[in-house]
């Protein structure tokens, strides 16, 4: 059997018992998994991210923004010139409008003089035309009076008003910008999936396009599950520790420019999480969970995908941290569930989500980013497994971060830009190995 068919195991959809509720049913890992005849051998972490990015499509919907709230989005129109840019021939620096032909020859030891028939600034025109043996003071910006084919800079003159003594000659149409030189009407300047930066805005900006038509942000719905989280600003009971998974989720959401359509911390009851998702689903484009993922018999969210009737996608990656990651469609919609330890959900929010986000949003910057780059210092551990390590990168060098890299702490990775990826049977690094990274 192809690789690809192996890897893809789908639930069939059950009865949800809409209206009635969702029934509490206790089944054992064991029978559940064995039941539905799911493949546990986890994916290769480029399989796993083909077939989530194969199961999103592109957003389509669109919204109106103005300018100020463009940045980074995706347009979802083509943008075409309604006018010429500039819209009439203007000079590119502070000197004088004339006719080439008055100057030919002209240097300091034999300058010509013209007479100065007025100034003109930029936002202003002027009337007059340029004759035989006239000039007009022009500054940078402004329409370039009939007549002239040619802009003298002030510095090869005596800077005269009333007359000007000319140091240097020019040639026709020199330091001329013409009518239409950046644009002409008509031309098509930026098509419909190009992401919004700094120059595309101030392109629209130049248009006199105060707002423009860019695809909706992707929703997302988020849910930390375990009996033993808190949330930050509560009591803690025995026993209990305060959730950073939902937190640091939702900032990286936020930072990443993806709204977040709801957010909820849920004990370990299947029908609790299964609840809150079947409520809330109408609302996102994509689901995201954490926690309850491995064969614990805390680990609700194999029965939460029952419960819900979700077409399993996935479970497990062949990646440390992170490998129990579950993913699944529901309603439509994808839902990928990541471990509760949080550099493992760190790790594949990055691993996995983002790539998802890139397909879905057609971000460039959300597609996965790797380095190649010398280690400064060593990391003592054989990696069975395909492993990534956190880090810092800069300048093509990388500093493994100090203490554990254990899934579970995530102290140590305050400050990282980066994970440091070791292949599986990869033997301890030392200090000066070449190494792939993989930015944050």
């Amino acid at each position: 059997m192809p690789e690809l068919e192996k890897a893809f195991v789908c639930l069939p959809r059950m009865e949800n018992a809409q209206g009635a509720g969702i029934r509490s049913q206790q089944v054992s890992m064991e029978g559940y998994l064995w039941g539905v005849g799911m493949n546990t051998e986890p994916l290769e972490l480029e399989m796993a991210v083909r077939l989530l990015r194969e199961h999103v499509k592109r957003m389509t919907e669109t919204e109106e923004v103005v300018l100020e709230k463009a940045d980074r989005r995706v347009l979802a129109e083509d943008i075409c010139a309604e006018r010429d840019q500039p819209p009439f021939p203007r000079s590119p620096l502070d000197g004088y409008a004339l006719r080439s032909e008055d100057i030919r020859g002209a240097d300091r030891e034999h300058p010509v003089e013209l007479r100065v028939l007025t100034e003109v600034d930029a936002g202003h025109c002027a009337e007059l035309e340029v004759t035989p043996g006239t000039a007009v003071r022009i500054m940078t910006g402004a329409p370039i009076p009939e007549g002239a084919d040619a802009v003298l800079r002030q510095e090869d003159s005596d800077y005269g008003e009333d007359t000007v003594l000319v140091y240097h000659s020019l040639r026709p149409w020199q330091n001329y910008c013409f009518q239409g030189e950046d644009y002409k009407a008509g031309s098509c300047l930026m098509k419909a999936g190009l992401q919004l930066h700094a120059v595309e805005i101030g392109i629209l900006s130049g248009l006199g396009r105060k707002t423009v038509r860019v695809y909706r942000k992707p929703r997302l719905l988020l849910m930390s599950t375990g009996d033993e989280l808190a949330e930050p600003g509560t009591p803690l009971r025995k026993g209990q520790i305060y959730d950073s998974n939902l937190h640091m989720l939702c900032a990286q959401c936020r930072i990443w420019d993806v709204d977040i359509a709801g957010r909820k911390l849920v004990q370990d009851h299947a029908e609790e999480a299964a609840e809150y998702l079947r409520e809330n689903v109408g609302q996102a484009d994509l689901i995201l969970t954490t926690g309850g993922v491995s064969v614990g018999k805390k680990d609700i969210m194999h029965e939460v995908y029952r419960l819900l009737g979700v077409e399993r996608i996935f479970w497990k990656v062949r990646i440390k941290p992170g490998m129990p990651t579950l993913a699944g469609m529901y309603e439509g919609r994808e839902i990928i569930s990541l471990s509760g330890n949080p550099y493992g959900a760190a790790a594949n929010m990055n691993l996995l989500v983002k790539p998802v986000l890139e397909k879905m949003t057609g971000r460039r910057e959300l597609g996965t980013e790797y380095r190649e780059a010398v280690l400064e210092n060593g990391y003592p551990k054989k990696s069975p497994t395909r492993r990534f390590v956190r880090a810092f990168y800069a300048d093509g060098k990388v500093r493994i971060a100090q203490g554990s890299n254990d899934s579970g702490i995530l102290s140590n990775m305050a400050g990282c830009n980066c994970m440091v990826e070791f292949p599986s049977g990869s033997q301890e690094a030392e200090a000066g190995d070449q190494v792939r990274v993989c930015m944050l």
